[in-house]
């Protein structure tokens, strides 16, 4: 064994006459872990807001919306659906007609707002079974009673389940109603009842078979807009692009970035946030490594003279004290990797910390556990804690051994 390397862990292990000196390699160790654990648990966790809010947001809503200026509704969907599946292959997997109106909705318990929307089953781009938990989807509108979808909250809200009836008013023409012009009214029967778990949609949102939404709304065989699903979201833009060139006025098609503009922005600060939270919490950990290592140096300073009387050169000095500030460094960071890890394991499994799902459109703080995380956090760590630990190694090696035997 090299001779640094030795003395390097006989100066670490060792707890004779330096007591103080273990507190304070314990006190950096520690600095060090829990500035890695934290950083790579804010990463965790905005990387799962990041997915979570991405996901639910795609797979809930179109990638492309096609609606009007002006809220104006648009010709019959069989005249122009063909020509945009035409427009969009290959990169189109699905496109819905829609008609979109807002109501009130009433049950025998209560009365709220909400967003009725109608769409076609064959059209069915949302996935809408999938997030089904109780009752049966159906859209036949051709019933006295047409089957209706409302949201969880919604339901609660209304104290209504699957089987009840619920009545629906929405204004004729987008006008007060008057005498002469009296509001819509409408039954429904509560078939389904979906919890996408964002409340804007569970609170919000009820759907309806397309047909039933355009008698509700006095359309005729008019309709709001298209929903399109594409099979890579990224080619949105360009294509919203050669939409609205294509299509012309009135027509306004939005990609769901530009509709939910303030949530990616929301996502995108989050994540530029991170250097900052890197450099404070590095910056903490070399602190620590220069600290510890200068009270070391100072404490072996007769030692270092011992050591230098016998021969040992400079760069055998820097390497003792380099190899200390690389033991210090490697605890740290596997501690702290291993704390994030496991604080990420038990918040998934256990939801230990939860979130008002109005505010965050999820019920509690999301994991998504990258190795990518893990291994710049440490790599970033390591090679910053080195570059402190050469600091007091070069003092040392510049230690003379007259000055400090002179005075033992």
């Amino acid at each position: 064994m090299p001779v640094s390397f030795f003395i390097a862990n006989r100066y670490t292990l060792s707890k004779k006459n330096s007591r103080f000196i273990s507190l304070i390699s314990v006190i950096s160790i520690t600095g060090i872990a829990i500035g890695v654990a934290t950083l790579i648990i804010a990463l965790t966790v905005i990387k799962g807001f990041e997915q979570t809010i991405s996901d639910k947001l795609i797979q809930l809503n179109s990638h492309i919306q096609i609606a009007t200026f002006s809220n104006r509704t648009l010709p019959d969907y069989k005249t122009i659906l063909p020509a945009l599946n035409r427009k969009l292959q290959p990169c189109v997997t699905g496109i819905s007609p829609y008609a979109l109106g807002l109501a009130i909705i009433k049950s025998k318990n209560n009365t709220e707002g909400t967003t009725v929307k109608g769409i076609l089953p064959e059209y069915d781009i949302y996935n809408l079974k999938k997030y089904i938990v109780e009752g049966k989807l159906s859209f036949d509108y051709k019933s006295d009673m047409p089957p209706i979808s409302v949201g969880r909250k919604l339901a609660d809200k209304l104290f209504v389940k699957t089987g009840d009836k619920i009545t629906i008013f929405t204004l004729r023409n987008n006008t007060v109603p008057s005498p002469e012009n009296p509001p819509v009214i409408k039954q429904f029967r509560v078939t389904s009842i979906f919890e996408s778990g964002m409340a804007e949609y569970d609170d919000q949102f009820c759907y309806i078979n397309l047909h039933a939404a355009q008698d509700l709304f006095d359309f005729g065989d008019r309709i709001n807009g298209y929903d399109v699903k594409l099979n890579d979201v990224s080619k949105a833009d360009s294509l919203a692009q050669s939409l609205q060139h294509y299509l012309g006025y009135p027509y306004f098609p939005r990609t769901i970035f530009k509709i939910y503009q303030h949530i990616f922005t929301w996502i995108d600060l989050q994540k530029r946030l991170v250097p900052v939270s890197l450099i404070l919490i590095v910056v903490v950990a070399v602190f620590n490594i220069i600290s510890t290592l200068l009270m070391i140096v100072l404490e072996r300073s007769e030692a270092i003279g011992v050591l230098k009387s016998l021969g040992a050169g400079k760069w055998q000095i820097v390497g003792i004290f380099l190899l200390q500030g690389i033991y210090l460094s490697v605890i740290g960071i596997t501690l702290g990797n291993l704390t994030a890890y496991v604080l990420s394991m038990l918040q998934d499994k256990f939801e230990i910390v939860s979130l008002p799902e109005s505010v965050y459109f999820m019920s509690k703080a999301p994991i998504l556990i990258d190795w990518h995380n893990y291994l710049a956090v440490s790599f970033i760590t390591f090679l910053l804690c080195i570059a402190a630990a050469s600091i007091p190694s070069y003092i040392a090696s510049k230690i003379k051994p007259v000055s400090t035997l002179r005075f033992e």
